[in-house]
């Protein structure tokens, strides 16, 4: 919405163009040309030819122009599979439903019949189940954050969503969080170092071992998959990972190297001493391959493993061990579930998990301090 200097002046006053691009209720892109004299002028009648532009749409677009609209603002302020997300759970459990509509006409009544479909719809990726109770209530927020958007531009005066409320459960009980004890990662870790031994003896390949070195890195250190599928051997340094890449995959194209998800998960992780025997090993392995460079991935080599592969890996090693299977993001819960029972302080582990805030940390694990607890308790019972 710019405004242009234009030669000629009129009472002394400089010549201006005011030049306002909007979509019209039709989903028309159009332009609005104007002339004022005087540079304050000229500021206030783009002011005023906004608000008579809002006053005209407000409410008057479709749900669908909205959310074409809020797509193409939000791809620069969120990370790609951020955007996937949300374009995701809109098109598909939205959209199909509400798109037409009117965002003036989403009242009480319509938005209660959405809810209703939702309740009954199938799940995009299982058809054969209906959508989990956390689905649900995702789907909600990321329309709830659309209609936001809405009431930021104007074009709503409140959000209708607000009225009805999010999705609730009456029978959901919370599911119990899945990890692996101390022990139970010593099996996991040797039906994956057998493999491994087997597979490089058999084949002379050491492709195997990148697996186990995955897993390795995820239960000592904590990091997420695509923060460890993304670590190159120049990430270490004096026994500390630095901690400043990610990869996402299955996005359209290629595999996409970005930094970590937030800020706090830009940090530094030493090395504990298994692990730093396993690394040290592994590298000796890698030094062998020819072509081999410090700007490698360290589980993959040239390119990082597959998130189906590592998937496949984990469910084969935990059915040679004899346990059942975790997700590998419960790899992650394993690292700080271990040091929540052995005390640590809940700042130390929202730190080397790279959370934005310690209250997601405390929210998750603090049932996991069963020590202070029965501290707590023996204190109370000597008084």
């Amino acid at each position: 919405m710019p405004i242009y200097k234009m030669k000629g002046k009129k009472d002394g006053l400089q010549k201006y163009r005011v030049r306002i691009n909007y979509t019209d209720s039709a989903g028309i892109r159009r332009q609005l040309d104007r002339v004022a004299y005087g540079s304050e002028q000229a500021k206030e009648l783009e002011r005023q030819l906004n608000r008579d532009l809002r006053e005209e749409t407000i409410g008057k677009i479709t749900l669908q122009q909205l959310y074409d609209e809020y797509i193409a603002t939000k791809q620069y302020e969120v990370r790609e599979s951020t955007m996937r997300t949300i374009r995701g759970r809109l098109s598909l459990y939205v959209l199909p439903e509400l798109g037409s509509y009117r965002i003036d006409n989403l009242n009480s009544t319509v938005l209660q019949k959405w809810k209703q479909y939702i309740e009954n719809c199938s799940n995009a990726k299982n058809p054969s189940e209906k959508l989990s109770s956390s689905m649900k209530k995702s789907i909600f927020g990321e329309f709830r954050a659309l209609l936001n958007y809405a009431v930021k531009m104007e074009y709503l005066i409140k959000n209708p969503l607000n009225t009805v409320g999010n999705f609730r459960d009456a029978y959901e009980t919370k599911k119990e969080m899945d990890f692996y004890t101390a022990d139970e990662f010593k099996k996991f870790k040797a039906a994956a170092l057998k493999q491994a031994e087997e597979v490089e003896k058999k084949t002379g390949s050491i492709f195997e071992w990148y697996f186990y070195v995955f897993f390795n890195i995820a239960f000592y250190t904590g990091m997420r998959k695509g923060e460890i599928n993304a670590l190159k051997w120049t990430d270490i340094e004096n026994n500390i990972i630095h901690v400043r890449r990610s990869i996402a995959q299955k996005l359209k194209g290629a595999d996409r190297e970005t930094p970590p998800k937030n800020k706090s998960s830009i940090r530094d992780l030493q090395i504990p001493l298994p692990l730093e025997n396993i690394l040290t090993e592994h590298r000796r392995r890698c030094e062998r391959i020819s072509g081999f460079t410090a700007d490698w991935r360290i589980c993959g080599g040239a390119a990082c493993l597959r998130d189906t592969t590592i998937q496949h890996r984990n469910e084969q090693y935990a059915k040679s061990a004899g346990l059942k299977v975790i997700r590998i993001h419960d790899f992650r819960h394993s690292h700080a579930s271990l040091l929540a029972n052995n005390g640590i302080n809940i700042q130390e582990i929202a730190r080397r998990l790279g959370h934005s805030k310690i209250e997601m940390t405390w929210n998750v694990y603090s049932h996991l301090y069963p020590r202070e607890e029965e501290r707590a308790l023996d204190i109370l019972n000597k008084v």
